[in-house]
């Protein structure tokens, strides 16, 4: 669906949730995501970001006001001065901000690369995976997705309705002691196949980090993910040595430079790959290619309440590289019974996996919907 008017048209999409989300940096109750559609010879490509302040630092009114300084006419005299077979080639080359001459933070590159991708896919007529870099295995036809047990739902109410399981996560509460009940339960339900992770949010400290651990070790865990606060690379590496368990990290990767501290420090065993916090998709990609050359595991997580482009372009990139640990491929059919994208992404939630995501581009139109949440024409 085009803008009515405009080279493009910002959303700022809030929508309610129907079931919300709890975790120790957030409680989540509407979506907080920005679309743009950009249009340029009669093509419409729609972008997404959902900027977190406790993941980046950036806000969506950061974003917007960000957004006001790019020169759009710029970005759509490059786009659309070239063949979108070679922009895209210089875009896998290059990156999108050498690409179109756009510096900026994460999630406006977010923003502008998914928006720039989907119309370069509609214009080519190529589907999702085609407009990422190819990964080094066969594609697979469908993947199995994590399922994520966060604070609003009890243990018992999550085996009882959440299942087949694949690959836990378990958002941390301030209790250990309840959060290792709770990985004990799991275990005993799911045996030694399934595993178990904890998401700590950046809630633990050093002085208690590796108690924590070896609690949650000895009650059946396999990784804690970003257990301390961003960047506490030698209290990560500390933790690695002394509590036993395997560190996955997220908020602390948001770039390709902190990736790489990452790695040096000895500060984890695997990276949380997210499109709109990694900066889109073709800086995710980038990642990924880094954790294989140097041994660490990764997984697609996804912001909570992604509402669109988002979605597919995550799946996209999952789908390039099935030996992840897991994909978690989000809970929009649960959390919103209207989306403002036709089709909707869909999880078989009988079997908790994946398909592809058809059409071209993200494989996704705005509805009507998406009105009532238009903020500007840029």
């Amino acid at each position: 669906m085009a803008p009515e008017a405009g080279r493009a048209r910002l959303y700022h999409v809030e929508l309610p949730m129907r079931t919300p989300f709890d975790h120790p940096a957030a409680r989540r109750r509407t979506s907080d995501s920005l679309v743009l559609a950009l249009s340029a010879e009669g093509v419409t490509g729609l972008g997404e970001c959902a900027p977190r302040p406790y993941v980046t630092g950036e806000t969506s009114a950061s974003v917007r006001t960000a957004l006001e300084q790019v020169d759009l006419d710029a970005l759509l005299a490059r786009l659309t001065g070239r063949e979108p077979g070679e922009s895209l080639g210089l875009l896998h080359r290059d990156g999108f901000a050498r690409t179109f001459g756009i510096d900026g933070a994460n999630n406006l590159l977010c923003l502008l690369e998914t928006a720039v991708l989907d119309w370069l896919g509609r214009r080519l007529g190529t589907g999702a995976r085609n407009l990422l870099p190819p990964g080094p295995l066969q594609e697979a036809s469908s993947l199995p997705v994590s399922q994520v047990l966060d604070l609003s739902l009890d243990t018992e109410e999550f085996l009882a309705t959440r299942g087949p399981f694949h690959f836990v996560k378990i958002k941390a509460s301030y209790d250990i002691e309840h959060d290792a009940r709770t990985v004990r339960v799991l275990r005993d339900k799911l045996g030694d196949e399934v595993p178990i992770m904890v998401d700590a949010n950046m809630s633990w400290t050093p002085a208690n980090a590796v108690g924590h651990a070896r609690r949650l070790r000895e009650a059946g865990v396999d990784y804690v993910e970003e257990p301390l606060p961003k960047g506490s690379w030698e209290a990560l590496r500390v933790l690695r040595r002394d509590g036993g368990v395997r560190v996955m990290l997220d908020e602390s990767v948001c770039t390709a430079r902190d990736a790489r501290t990452a790695v040096e420090s000895g500060a984890c065993d695997a990276f949380n790959i997210r499109v709109s916090k990694n900066g889109g998709p073709l800086p995710a990609a980038g990642i990924v290619a880094y954790a294989r050359e140097n041994g660490i595991r990764f997984q697609f997580g996804v912001q909570v309440a992604e509402v669109g482009p988002l979605i597919n372009a995550g799946r996209a990139l999952a789908f390039g590289h099935p030996d992840a640990l897991t994909v978690e491929a989000g809970q929009s059919d649960r959390f919103f019974p209207e989306m403002i994208v036709a089709p909707p992404p869909a999880v078989d939630r009988n079997t908790n996996t994946l398909r592809p995501a058809g059409g071209t581009g993200w494989g996704m139109d705005l509805t009507g919907r998406a009105e009532r949440w238009a903020v500007r024409d840029l």
